[in-house]
């Protein structure tokens, strides 16, 4: 699962390269044909990747937040299944220890624990 969402997030930094490129590739042929100035198409560049970086850290924290959420719901059912089986091999050894304890008396041998 980790490995999947590794990938995925690889993925949007790879989307977020291309769309770096693109953007500076636009802004470079708007700056050949003279619409905006050298000045204009960095600062323009610079709002994009401001923009981008902000939207990839928001898009982050959500997605840790729903991971942490959905592992936190594993961990707890996990934990509650140990416990449950905990509690049946405790009964089974009470159980043996019981049937060997009768045994023991039955033939006169000293009770074990």
């Amino acid at each position: 699962m980790i490995d999947i969402i590794r990938k995925t997030l690889l993925a949007g930094v790879g989307a977020a390269v291309v769309t770096r490129e693109k953007v500076e590739s636009a802004l470079g042929e708007f700056v050949r044909q003279g619409k905006v100035s050298s000045a204009e198409a960095r600062e323009m560049a610079g709002r994009i990747a401001d923009e981008g970086r902000q939207e990839f850290d928001r898009m982050a924290g959500e997605l840790d937040a729903t991971l942490r959420s959905r592992l936190d719901g594993v961990d707890g059912l996990a934990q509650r299944r140990l416990e449950a089986l905990e509690a049946r091999v405790a009964a089974l050894e009470n159980a043996a220890a019981a049937v060997a304890n009768r045994e023991a008396d039955a033939l006169g041998e000293p009770l074990r624990d």
